[in-house]
């Protein structure tokens, strides 16, 4: 998994996981292909559709010298119908509860 750098939790990306979407950013240098297998075989799920974009570099200044962060890709993954990633699945809220 060299390639996917970390699960990205924005308040659209957690609206997506309703809507069983994962949002990811990975290497930019990574394919889709490869993306799309090391989430296959890493989480054991099937990916249905892929969408990515590219991010641009932050400037960082350092004293008189103005430098960037490098860029990076982030990779939007629509699963097929019944499954889920366990550890971003979305809980939902059980009202009938007393408590």
């Amino acid at each position: 998994m060299d390639g996917i750098k970390y699960a990205v939790l924005t308040d659209k990306s957690i609206r997506l996981l309703g809507k069983n979407q994962y949002t990811f950013n990975v290497e930019s240098g990574s394919t889709r292909t490869e993306v799309k297998d090391w989430v296959e075989l890493f989480f054991g799920v099937k990916v249905k559709a892929m969408n990515s974009h590219r991010l641009p570099g932050k400037g960082r200044r350092m004293g008189p010298i103005m430098g960037h962060t490098m860029h990076y890709r982030r990779m939007i993954i629509t699963l097929q119908p019944g499954y889920s990633i366990p550890p971003l699945r979305k809980k939902k809220k059980n009202l009938n509860q007393n408590t």
